[in-house]
């Protein structure tokens, strides 16, 4: 029997919007799955090292309630996993009787830290102290958790991460969703200058800013943006414009050619492959990207959107000289600032809220078939 989703009620779990790159995902994300179903219920978080094992509990009661309170035999859950996001992860832990799925946000895990609630977060030693030691159990107890279920991973590579560590789990590989945004100038019309965006945490490549100006010529500006960037140090030729939200983004996108991506290792766990918040919002203003080839970021190659710095172990000086170079090739290069535009307009749209939909609605009603006929 063929699976109409419009007979479903979606219990969606996501951190708030503007609680990390993931809130910001989850507000975009749900707003274009919810015409796919008849209703959508949500249950929304904090961010990470937020909450105390207090709000766990009352998440987890909201959505057995959220589950309970739809039409029998015809309920959905999905949730939003991330590094540390606990109220998600345990909301949905032991969930029996209704089809569960989850975005993976930092393949090949779901949750690293599954303790990690405000207490904890505020204590380092006790943190790591308790979870990096444990890494084996915390795996073992996502196995249990999510083993068998459908998890989307944003990027191939995380997809294949997530094979490689669950292999009884039905992985979906749906490319990030890209925010929909006003139309900007095209980037050759823009003012000499790339940008730097995102929220500020280990990993990022901030602590690069300073020796990417070193190796620039002056004529070539750095402006930095996003929530926590306040608090990064300024210069000369680096601009600190701070947290943007509504025009004050669109101004931003639309004063940098390109946005520079130095990611590296995140956290000392283990190797993560997550697809980019700020590689979305820099092709939603049709803004082509500069990066490294850490992880998920050397699929950009694939689509001719960014110029992808190939590091092969490079030392740190190495790869800032390779990331300088390409900035400085890019940005006066304005048939090729032109083409790489192009292509981004062209993935911006293959990545709009209406395709993501469409491609999680293909997973979703061949699950539930699959379902249906197994019953």
């Amino acid at each position: 029997m063929p699976v109409d989703l419009r007979e479903y009620r979606l219990v969606y779990i996501g951190p708030a919007e503007r609680q990390t790159a993931v809130g910001d995902y989850a507000e975009t994300f749900v707003n274009a799955v919810q015409p796919l179903f008849g209703e959508v219920v949500q249950c929304r978080t904090l961010g990470p090292g937020s909450e105390s094992v207090r709000d766990i509990v009352r998440h987890r009661r909201a959505v057995a309630d959220l589950v309970a309170g739809g039409p029998p035999g015809r309920v959905l859950v999905h949730a939003e996993l991330a590094a540390g996001a606990v109220s998600a992860f345990w909301s949905i832990a032991g969930l029996r009787g209704v089809p569960v799925t989850a975005t993976v946000h930092d393949p090949p895990q779901g949750i690293w830290w599954p303790g990690r609630t405000r207490f904890v977060a505020r204590h380092k030693l006790v943190m790591h102290g308790f979870h990096y030691p444990l890494r084996p159990v915390s795996r073992m107890v996502e196995g249990v958790v999510n083993g068998g279920r459908t998890m989307f991973a944003l990027t191939r590579t995380g997809a294949e991460s997530v094979k490689a560590v669950y292999p009884r789990a039905d992985v979906a590989y749906v490319p990030h969703l890209v925010p929909d945004r006003p139309a900007v100038r095209p980037v050759t019309e823009r003012p000499k200058a790339v940008g730097f965006f995102g929220h500020v945490y280990r990993g990022k490549g901030f602590e690069q800013i300073a020796p990417i100006r070193r190796a620039l010529p002056d004529d070539i500006l750095i402006r930095v943006a996003g929530r926590g960037t306040e608090a990064l140090p300024g210069g000369p030729g680096i601009e600190i414009v701070g947290a943007v939200d509504g025009p004050a983004e669109d101004a931003f996108f639309e004063s940098v050619r390109a946005v520079v991506i130095p990611y590296g290792k995140r956290h000392f766990y283990a190797e993560t492959y997550p697809a980019s918040g700020s590689v979305a919002h820099a092709f939603a203003y049709r803004t082509p990207v500069v990066c490294t080839d850490y992880g998920s970021l050397a699929e950009l190659d694939e689509h001719g959107t960014a110029v992808v710095v190939r590091t092969g172990g490079a030392d740190a000086d190495r790869v800032t000289a390779s990331l300088a170079g390409a900035i400085v090739e890019l940005v006066g290069d304005s048939r090729r600032l032109a083409e790489l535009g192009r292509n981004v307009d062209i993935y911006r749209a293959a990545c709009s809220g209406p395709r993501t939909a469409e491609g999680f609605a293909q997973v979703w009603t061949d699950m539930l078939a699959r379902a249906s006929v197994s019953v």
